[in-house]
């Protein structure tokens, strides 16, 4: 059992962001057990009977915030991330994605990128990630290992594609259904408790309606998230309407294909109707935002403030390698960077995201939109403890303070300035977790391997 004592800052919806002050948080096998406001601490510990070594007061500069949420993150291209950056889309797929993809039947190889992308997005603060892998079955088996060894929250996805791909990065039909059966059910039967399978057809260009039907019904089958892509490009939205004959619209194609549910994210969602935000409101379907890979790749701005005014969660994606940074919190920049932009050309009621806003989509809002908030994303007794402790004083990077600040605009500059410098604790169910992945990730940076020792 732990105590966490100071100041504590959380959302209870995105127009409720709390800022406690001198909160006792109290934390057992990893589930919050209790929480106060204004509270004697040293009260708390003997009314728990907690031990002096497991009680954590936080510094006058320090605070206590829910672990962040990257819904949509590409692991394999974690090895691009940072150039490629030239072509739209379509052309960056087959010029940089699918090469780099197609290496990952080479598990050593896998092993190498994997353990680097895990350790690096969660000393980034990075608690929970919604993955691609690629269409390799035991790679993407590999990602749920290294998630759950290093101790992130995980849901992998083994890529399926039965079409207009590379002959040398493909799948056959009845192929990839038996591939992804079986990753779901080896995956299920480790029984790691933070890492869980979901399916995943890279979007309806590249899979048949019988393959997505056939995916949907696997869905159902395992009771497992589903995550795609959905108008990210302009052409992209011409080129997969004109693949399905009788689909009015890109969610339509996925409406047909039984693959929009409350546990569906899709990513990016930029050139929506107002038809089809209709729809997915229906299903209660979710979208990621990826707004430096939207910037980064040419695609365009999503107007996320009109996916929330038509009552879809939204939540954050780093979207790497289209999107160039691992951190949630550069997505959280660039999301109200591109908000400040869309809000030139609106009414002057417009209402553009601001650091509460984004803040909201970085936990709560990503819980959500994952179907998982109810588990994690705030502060509630009952939930799964993962949680940065955030230290505003580093002694380097460009995070500076003054007296007599607010909370509210500290938390403000730390949006703006902060990096994984700042971020000095990061727990996952009530595990303190970021020692270990920055060790690991110190040691494949030096070219060793990594041990079982090093991730404990």
């Amino acid at each position: 059992m732990k105590l966490f004592y100071g100041l504590v800052i959380h959302c209870k919806s995105i127009d409720d962001l709390r800022f406690l002050p001198n909160t006792a948080l109290v934390v057992d096998h990893g589930k919050i057990v209790f929480i106060e406001e204004n509270a004697d601490v040293d009260k708390i510990q003997q009314q728990h009977q907690i031990s002096a070594e497991n009680v954590i007061v936080l510094k006058e500069n320090e605070f206590l915030m829910p672990g962040m949420i990257d819904t949509h993150i590409h692991a394999p291209q974690y090895v691009n991330a940072g150039f490629g950056l030239d072509l739209p889309l379509l052309g960056w797929l087959n010029k940089y994605t699918f090469p780099t993809e197609s290496r990952f039947s080479d598990l050593n190889f896998a092993d190498e990128v994997y353990t680097r992308v895990v350790a690096n997005t969660l000393s980034n603060g990075t608690t929970t990630a919604m993955y691609f892998a690629t269409i390799h079955k035991e790679s993407a088996l590999l990602l749920g290992d290294i998630a759950h060894q290093i101790g992130q929250r995980a849901f992998v996805g083994k890529v399926s594609m039965d079409q207009n791909s590379p002959d040398y990065y493909i799948e056959e039909k009845s192929s990839a259904i038996k591939e992804i059966e079986d990753f779901i059910v080896t995956l299920q039967s480790k029984k790691y408790p933070n890492v869980q399978p979901v399916i995943t057809p890279r979007f309806a260009i590249t899979c048949s309606m019988d393959l997505m039907k056939n995916l949907s019904q696997l869905a159902s089958k395992y009771d497992v998230n589903i995550q795609t892509h959905v108008s990210e490009n302009p052409a992209e939205c011409e080129v997969a309407v004109s693949l399905h004959e009788g689909c009015r619209d890109y969610v339509d194609i996925y409406a047909q294909a039984n693959l929009l549910t409350a546990k569906t994210i899709l990513a990016h969602g930029i050139y929506l109707s107002d038809k089809e935000l209709e729809v997915l409101h229906k299903y209660r379907t979710s979208i990621s935002h990826c707004p430096n890979s939207n910037c980064s790749i040419r695609s365009g701005m999503c107007d996320v403030r009109r996916l929330m005014t038509q009552g879809l969660h939204v939540g954050l994606g780093t979207d790497v390698s289209g999107g160039f940074s691992p951190s949630i919190l550069d997505a959280m920049r660039f999301a109200i960077t591109v908000s400040n932009l869309l809000s030139l050309s609106k009414s002057e009621d417009y209402k553009p995201l601001n650091y509460k806003d984004v803040f909201f989509m970085s936990t709560l809002g990503g819980a959500q939109a994952l179907g998982i908030g109810d588990k994690i994303g705030n502060f509630e007794v009952g939930k799964d403890f993962d949680a940065l402790v955030i230290n505003l004083a580093q002694t380097d990077g460009n995070l500076e303070l003054w007296l007599n600040e607010s909370i509210e605009n500290r938390l403000s500059k730390w949006i703006h300035l902060g990096d994984d410098r700042s971020i000095s604790r990061v727990y996952v169910h009530g595990v303190e977790v970021k020692e270990g992945a920055s060790n690991v990730l110190r040691v494949k940076r030096l070219g060793g391997k990594r041990k079982s020792t090093e991730i404990n």
